[in-house]
């Protein structure tokens, strides 16, 4: 009796873990991205981010699933989704490309990781209504991380334009629908 007890409870316990765990693994992919961009080698970078917005994708529908969703997950999603991206696809496109523009390079990389803040902070103050307000951080960190496939093929100023638009979308007052 005592050791079926113990068990259920520690079953009850990992389940009601499973999404946060996901959620630390989109975190940990996103800081080795950066690691890894920090090392010159983006391709991995760049796989990385991709792997992390499947983690991200998955954590919510886990916590919706098994019934488990808080208020830590929610908070916790956040972080991880700043440094996955936020930072990481900053920094790739910045020491990709937007190095060559010195200040405003940097600048425009700082730009973008502030609007995606301020993004998922309104957002863990708004009610969930079924939309999003602005473009999800994860749509623009994916499109950013995508966009670094094409520096060869544009000029350098389509990806300073690209991480301004991509900035002021996050903070758009738009409305979205959730899928």
């Amino acid at each position: 009796m005592f050791l079926s007890d113990v068990l259920d409870q520690t079953i009850k316990k990992l389940k009601a873990q499973t999404a946060n765990v996901l959620t630390l693994a989109n975190l940990s992919l996103g800081g080795f991205a950066i690691i890894f961009t920090l090392k010159g080698n983006f391709n991995l970078s760049l796989l990385l981010i991709f792997i992390a917005a499947l983690a991200d994708r998955f954590d919510g529908m886990v916590a919706r699933k098994l019934n488990i969703e808080s208020e830590l997950g929610k908070q916790l999603d956040s972080m991880s989704d700043i440094i996955s991206f936020g930072v990481a696809p900053a920094l790739l496109i910045y020491q990709g490309i937007l190095f060559e523009f010195g200040d405003p390079g940097a600048f425009f990389t700082i730009f973008y990781i502030g609007c995606g803040a301020f993004r998922l902070a309104r957002f863990n103050i708004s009610e969930n209504n079924g939309y999003f307000t602005g473009l999800p951080i994860t749509a623009a960190g994916c499109l950013a991380t995508l966009s670094y496939l094409a520096i060869p093929y544009f000029p350098s100023q389509f990806f300073l334009f690209m991480m301004v638009i991509l900035s002021f979308l996050m903070v758009s007052p738009f409305r979205l629908r959730k899928v």
